[in-house]
Parts: structure tokens; C-alpha cells; sequence
């Protein structure tokens, strides 16, 4: 089996000095990419394309979470906006469509269906969240739900290819890594007012504030400072990182149930991986 280096193939496609210089990308998916790479490598149905097919699954996914970010409603004018705005159109659009020229070229034809029917389904759940959210329907914990669900959505559709002894665990532990990639975006997230609202924060404070606070986060009225202090008040990041210290703990039992030694290992570290990147960003204790 070759190691894990999907993150290292992807910047082939994604490093590029423009984008660099005059935008900000999504979080590279690495939890949820080495978590396919490992289960198409394990079992009697070994993939000898597990490599191929975990490539554009992460350039797909970062072309999705790249136009993603471009909605945000308090984005700030300016050329240097507009310039940000537009090249993360274009780079959204340019990662997506690698997936169809690299598996086309290997002769993958099947998977670009599977992978192109996942992306229909990631965009029709997008739109009914978008809804609720404009029509003011939906609790924090409904949000944080859906969120996970849309983050497991392309990977879910290799389903069909994962060996049969490991059909139980796939699941489970997708939705526990999506889980924790997703909170970890959301603490990130929260740290920005622009980019918070509609966040998983926005809702809490919505079910959780006061008249007065309700009427100042609909009218998108909080400055940073009084942001931060409405989050401190209704204690949004400790509930964060209360689910994700909850995700981590039960994607460390499903561990225990798994009968391949080897395949435990190579998650372990996938795990041990994720907690570094948190630590090393300050969310891991809810300092974010």
C-alpha cells in the first residue's frame, strides 16, 4: 500500500501564485480524503485506484467549499473584495472540473457518474439549507446536522466500493470525521462576524438570546467587539468543542470494534493528525 499523500498530489492542481496572493481557500478535507484512502485500501476489495479516486473526491469537495465561502452577505467592498470574490469563482470551478478529465483519462467512467450524481444530491441539500436559513427555520443544532451531512455527501457515494467487512464502520466513522472537520470549520468560522453569520454560532445566539440581542443579529447590527461578547455570554465555543471532543471520543470506540489491526493504526493517525492541526490552530480547548 502507498502511503497517504493526497494532500501532497492535490497542490499540483490548487497552488497557484494568483490565488495565492489575493485569496483565501477552505481547509484541505484531510480527514474525510485519508479516511477514504484507508477504507479502498483495506479488505478483500482492495482498490488499486484508492489513491485516484481519493484525489478528485478532495478537488471536488475544495471546489465545492470554495464557492462556499464566496457567500458570505457582509463580505466588504473594494477591488481587492471583488478580485477575491472572482478568483474564488474561477478557482472553485477549475478544482471541480479536474475530477472528470482525471478519472476520464484512467478509464474511471463509472465513478465520474457516481461522483457526478453526489454532486447533484451536495447541491439540492445546499439549496434546502440555503432556504431554511432565509426563511429564518432553523436551530443551531438542525444547522450543525445538515452541515455534516452535506461534508459527507461525495464520499459517501463510494459506498458501493468499500469492502464488505468494513460496510459497518465506513459510515459510522465518516460521520464522526465529518463531524469533527465540520465543527472545527464552524470554531474558525465564529471567530469572524462577517463569516459567522448564519453559522452555527448565529443560530445558537438566535435560540439562545435575548429580544434585544435576537433583533440586532437579524438586522446583522453586532460589531466584532460585541460579537465576541454575545459568544462569550452564551458560551458558543465551549459547546463546539464540547462536540468535538464528543466526535473524537466516539470515533475512538468504533476503533475498538475494528477487526483490521492495520486499518485501526492508519486511523489512529489520521485522528492523531486532525488534533494536532487543531492544537496548533488553538481550537483544540475552545480558544478559537
Amino acid at each position: 500500500m502507498k502511503p497517504y499523500r493526497i494532500p501532497q498530489m492535490a497542490k499540483t492542481y490548487t497552488d497557484y501564485d494568483m490565488i495565492q496572493r489575493h485569496t483565501d481557500l477552505p481547509p484541505f478535507p484531510d480527514a474525510r480524503v485519508s479516511l477514504l484512502y484507508a477504507f479502498l485500501n483495506h479488505g478483500a476489495a482492495r482498490r488499486p485506484d484508492a489513491e485516484l479516486c481519493s484525489l478528485v473526491t478532495a478537488l471536488v469537495q475544495l471546489g465545492l467549499d470554495t464557492h462556499e465561502s464566496i457567500d458570505i452577505p457582509a463580505d466588504p467592498a473594494g477591488e481587492d473584495a471583488m478580485r477575491s470574490r472572482q478568483l474564488k469563482v474561477l478557482a472553485g470551478d477549475y478544482f471541480s472540473s479536474w475530477f472528470y478529465h482525471i478519472l476520464a483519462k484512467s478509464g474511471e467512467i463509472g465513478i465520474v457518474g457516481s461522483l457526478s450524481a453526489a454532486i447533484a444530491d451536495f447541491n439540492v441539500l445546499k439549496a434546502q439549507l440555503y432556504i431554511k436559513a432565509k426563511e429564518m427555520i432553523l436551530s443551531a443544532e438542525a444547522y450543525l446536522q445538515a452541515a455534516v451531512q452535506l461534508n459527507m455527501r461525495l464520499f459517501l457515494s463510494f459506498t458501493p466500493l468499500i469492502d464488505r467487512s468494513l460496510a459497518e464502520a465506513w459510515p459510522n466513522l465518516l460521520y464522526e470525521f465529518s463531524r469533527c472537520e465540520t465543527i472545527a470549520l464552524e470554531l474558525k468560522r465564529g471567530a469572524s462576524t462577517a463569516e459567522a453569520l448564519n453559522g452555527y454560532c448565529f443560530w445558537h445566539l438566535l435560540e439562545s438570546a435575548n429580544d434585544e440581542e435576537r433583533r440586532q443579529l437579524r438586522e446583522r447590527k453586532l460589531g466584532p467587539k460585541d460579537w465576541k461578547k454575545l459568544k462569550m455570554k452564551y458560551k458558543c465555543e465551549s459547546l463546539l468543542t464540547d462536540k468535538l471532543h464528543q466526535a473524537m471520543d466516539s470515533i475512538q470506540k468504533i476503533f475498538q470494534d475494528l477487526r483490521d489491526e492495520s486499518l485501526a493504526r492508519e486511523l489512529r493517525g489520521t485522528l492523531d493528525r486532525f488534533h494536532l492541526q487543531l492544537k496548533m490552530s488553538g481550537q483544540a480547548s475552545g480558544e478559537a
